[in-house]
């Protein structure tokens, strides 16, 4: 779960391969007990983020710390939890409140808990303009992109990911 909180807080704007990637596999070797949220917190109370992460932005930190608490006060401790959490509507308003969190950010960690979001981003907004997507707005984008998924029997997260390897130069 620390890896999962760290993925969604530290990804915006990062190059997510050269940089956030590998800084995610070395967390999950050094802080094992970080699996949980609890476990994460639990590290967090004693370890500094920024220096495990050897990423160094006070915001990013600020948003793995708020979004841990809120997890935990939530009573969300494990993958499963969080899957089972996300469900409701109003759980995700709830993690709306979190500074640096939108529904980007929800859709992603959607996906890294085994659910099959859209996430739009830059790369996918990219594509779905040259594709003569006219609307911009997330909900609006996101919806063309299910529906692209549905019509061509794909799963939505899998199109996603396809697109943003694609446009990201990942592929």
């Amino acid at each position: 779960m620390g890896a999962v909180i760290c993925d969604v807080s530290f990804q915006p704007r990062c190059n997510y391969e050269a940089t956030l990637r590998p800084r995610l596999l070395r967390l999950q070797t050094s802080w094992p007990d970080a699996s949980t949220v609890r476990g994460f917190q639990a590290r967090l109370a004693t370890d500094d983020l920024a220096v495990a992460m050897k990423f160094n932005h006070a915001q990013k930190v600020a948003t793995a710390r708020a979004i841990t608490d809120l997890l935990a006060v939530n009573g969300v401790d494990t993958r499963d939890d969080l899957h089972t959490w996300l469900d409701h509507q109003a759980n995700r308003a709830t993690l709306r409140t979190v500074k640096g969190v939108g529904p980007k950010s929800i859709d992603y960690m959607s996906n890294l808990v085994g659910r099959s979001q859209v996430a739009v981003d830059v790369h996918l907004r990219t594509f779905a303009a040259d594709a003569g997507v006219q609307d911009r707005r997330y909900e609006q984008v996101r919806a063309a992109y299910e529906e692209a998924a549905a019509l061509l029997g794909h799963d939505r997260a899998g199109l996603e990911h396809a697109v943003w390897r694609y446009t990201s130069g990942s592929a």
